[in-house]
């Protein structure tokens, strides 16, 4: 005798049809302070991310329960800002700790998608020379067209095998390269590099590098710390300063290079899932990458809605431990020439 087999909905099972069902959880039916504490946004914001990702997170699907964007999207910041597929997460929408992980994934995926649109160097004249202002207004160095440094974000151990993710901390890790400009807008982020390559590496092999010296170098450059080799388009701090206007030079980059430092410990801040008070993102490279470059795309969405990249308050454990290096210097003669005609021009 056949016994039928009946496919089961996780979400069915733990609730009941009784239970208040994804669809029926509504963004009006909470308070401001409730979305905000929850789910680390407020309810504005929330609505634009449903207008943009709405009609890619409403794909067809087989299940007949589908979950909608706005739940999606809710599950997701959710994961993102808190770190943690708690059931506590899934019982305030309604949601399987199963069906949160789809919807992290869904989510980010979506995200990622849209990369380019919200993460990328100005392209008009007038942007950029605005970029190179408002840097400037910071501790006067110019031509400065955005920070540059790698920040590393603890992954699991995909297998036992590949050594390629551990860091010189003994740690798995994506070692990720960001550069951002005078508010902590993102301007370039690429999450994807393991953990065991130092950060000059990364710079060396990155995107970043291609793009600059075929297209963005010629009006300006860079600012990166001491782990990177100085280029004509990238400068670096000297080793070793002597003259005064070499310790002029040195203050200038270090005061303005300090803001990607903020804006990764403002990452971390808003985004808990990365900063590792809740473990390590438990997911293989490829897709830790993903919800890392999904962070960033959002960090500069809510920059454009007004949510001041230094707001978020800094609680509990913020840092990652970062790669220890020794300074390195070029032997560019030309990149050489440049600073030193920076040293002569505004610092003498």
């Amino acid at each position: 005798m056949a016994v039928p087999i009946a496919v089961l909905d996780c979400d069915l099972l733990l609730y009941g049809r009784g239970h208040r069902t994804l669809d029926r959880f509504k963004l009006e039916d909470v308070t401001d302070e409730y979305l905000v504490s929850t789910y680390g946004f407020p309810r504005q914001f929330i609505c634009y991310l449903v207008e943009l990702l709405g009609a890619t997170l409403s794909r067809p699907t087989q299940r007949s329960r589908a979950i909608s964007p706005e739940t999606q999207i809710l599950a997701a910041l959710g994961f993102y800002t808190s770190g943690s597929f708690q059931t506590r997460m899934g019982d305030a929408i309604g949601i399987s700790q199963a069906s949160m992980s789809r919807c992290v994934a869904n989510v980010t995926e979506a995200l990622v998608e849209r990369a380019s649109q919200f993460i990328h160097f100005p392209k008009d004249e007038a942007t950029v020379q605005t970029l190179k202002d408002d840097f400037y207004g910071l501790a006067g160095m110019p031509g400065v067209l955005g920070v540059v440094d790698c920040t590393h974000v603890a992954i699991k151990a995909p297998n036992a095998e590949d050594l390629s993710y551990v860091n010189r901390k003994g740690l798995h890790s994506l070692n990720c390269l960001m550069v951002c400009d005078s508010r902590g807008v993102l301007l370039s982020a690429e999450t994807h590099w393991p953990g065991s390559l130092p950060d000059c590496t990364v710079l060396e092999q990155a995107a970043l590098t291609s793009q600059f010296e075929t297209e963005l170098h010629k009006d300006g450059w860079l600012l990166g710390d001491s782990s990177f080799l100085l280029r004509t388009w990238l400068m670096t701090p000297l080793p070793i300063p002597e003259t005064p206007a070499e310790y002029r030079y040195n203050m200038a980059h270090s005061a303005t290079h300090n803001v990607i430092e903020r804006t990764f410990r403002t990452i971390r801040s808003r985004f808990r899932c990365l900063d590792g008070s809740k473990g390590t993102l438990q997911y293989s490279p490829e897709k830790s990458s993903h919800i890392i470059l999904a962070c960033c795309v959002l960090h500069n969405i809510s920059l454009e809605h007004g949510l001041d990249v230094w707001s978020s308050p800094a609680t509990g454990h913020m840092e990652q431990p970062e790669e220890e290096y020794e300074p390195i210097e070029s032997v560019d003669s030309e990149a050489c020439r440049v600073r030193q005609e920076l040293l002569l021009t505004h610092f003498s």
